[in-house]
């Protein structure tokens, strides 16, 4: 999400950083720039003029014109703004009642309800301890119960059976009632939806609603509909009252309106965002980390969180002990890291989240190809357990018989072996002490000693 936005404006900002005065005419024809991206990125009209009016006071105040870094603030005046419009700060669910916490999810079919319900589940099972049930009140669309069913079962929640011939709202009493009998945390019930808004959708989920009282009403909406997203939420919020918004399908949006729209237009936060059908590719929404990825400068807190979360911690252990004791990087363990490297959403993940990404050149970007990571697991993955703890024994038949076995060529193979090659160099290094100093980045990177401390922007 955010490419071309990002592009767009750090071309544009990075032009007036160094810059050691600031007219009012080049403020002017920056924030025209700024102005044509956003709409290009299918921002809500009203919220590009509000972001640039409030933009240009700032900017045609003491705070630029007499700065001694004019770009630099200028910078920190539009990172600013764009955490304002999204919300200033993430905002967590509320949880704070009697349990089971009730929490419904509404919104447009197709903007991807049922599977946001799996992964809420699996957050608030697995990451924060809650004992969860889901029910489906989605009796229109053929196997809507049943895929819930299903993803209840990969996340470990408790599934409460519905039927498409009960009324949804006997369902969600039922679900209520089964709910407090086994002591559950939470309620996730997932609402039908439509291919559009209609009264009879909307009577339907304010029935749901008033049966259950749910203490959060989540709107579901595709990232990929741009600003119709914060229209069509503003229409569901006149008639359910909602607590939050959860963005859905943000890895397939490269523009981003929808997420610089929806709260300037409707006042509800958004709460999550989805990025992928994997059950963990949900999370919170935080505007301040949003607003650096935007302006290129990346998002290193969500980079370490990330690796905490989804690293395993105990298999990287093992590596570390086995470098600093001299034994050698084989393939079994390029294959671990490269299959961890994809638990974490693969290269492209990693690059939307380091600074200065967004200023590298389209040519080399198109570079960063997460299929060759699933190549190259399929080449190891043919290979016997000699030859990936001793690859010199790798030569001509051995290497067709590799690429027919993975369905890749031999130069494919070869491909591999020298990248291999180059990383276990590399694991050498870190095995005399290398590793010892990366890990003293990372943590300066959380905000350990040497570092700035988490949240804080950099002037």
């Amino acid at each position: 999400m955010f490419a071309n936005l990002t592009e767009r404006l750090s071309g544009t900002l990075s032009r007036l950083r160094g810059k050691g005065r600031l007219t009012e005419d080049a403020i002017s024809d920056a924030l025209r720039e700024v102005r044509v991206a956003l709409l290009e990125a299918d921002v809500a009209l009203p919220v590009v003029k509000d972001f640039i009016g409030q933009v240009r006071e700032r900017a045609l105040g003491q705070e630029v014109l007499k700065s001694l870094t004019p770009g630099q603030a200028l910078v920190k005046i539009v990172h600013d703004e764009l955490v304002r419009v999204m919300g200033e700060e993430n905002q967590s669910l509320d949880l704070a009642a009697a349990p089971p916490v009730v929490v419904m999810l509404a919104g447009l079919q197709g903007s991807g309800k049922t599977t946001t319900t799996g992964k809420l589940a699996r957050l608030l099972g697995q990451e924060q301890g809650k004992k969860v049930m889901v029910v489906s009140c989605d009796v229109y669309r053929p196997a809507a119960i049943k895929q819930l069913e299903t993803l209840a079962g990969q996340v470990d929640a408790t599934f409460q059976p519905s039927r498409p011939d009960q009324s949804p709202v006997d369902i969600a009493t039922t679900a209520l009632a089964e709910a407090k009998r086994q002591f559950m945390d939470v309620l996730l019930v997932d609402t039908a939806g439509r291919l559009a808004i209609d009264e009879a959708m909307m009577a339907e989920a304010r029935a749901i609603a008033q049966a259950v009282n749910p203490k959060e009403i989540l709107f579901v909406v595709d990232a990929m509909t741009g600003q119709d997203a914060a229209v069509t939420a503003r229409a569901f919020d006149e008639a359910l009252a909602l607590t939050g918004v959860v963005l859905t399908k943000t890895d397939g949006d490269a523009r981003g309106g929808a997420a610089l729209s929806v709260r300037q237009v409707t006042g509800k936060p958004i709460k999550f965002i989805g990025a992928g059908e994997k059950v963990d590719a949900l999370q919170p929404f935080h505007p301040e980390r949003i607003a650096s990825r935007i302006l290129g400068m990346g998002d290193v807190l969500s980079l370490v969180e990330e690796v905490q979360r989804k690293v395993d911690q105990e298999q990287a252990g093992k590596l570390v002990d086995k470098l600093r004791r001299g034994k050698g990087f084989t393939l079994e363990d390029f294959r671990s890291q490269m299959q961890q490297m994809d638990a974490m959403g693969g290269l492209t993940s990693l690059a939307d989240k380091l600074p200065g990404m967004g200023q590298l050149p389209e040519h080399v970007k198109n570079r960063v190809d997460d299929r060759q990571t699933a190549r190259m697991v399929a080449i190891i993955n043919s290979m016997t357990p000699q030859e990936r703890v001793f690859p010199d024994v790798i030569k001509g038949s051995r290497k067709r018989r590799i690429a027919n076995g993975s369905g890749t060529s031999i130069q494919d193979v070869n491909k591999l072996l020298k990248q291999f090659a180059q990383m276990q160099k590399m694991m050498k290094k870190f095995g005399k002490g290398g590793m010892a100093k990366m890990m003293r980045q990372l943590g300066r990177m959380q905000g350990g000693p040497g570092g700035p401390p988490p949240g804080r922007f950099r002037r």
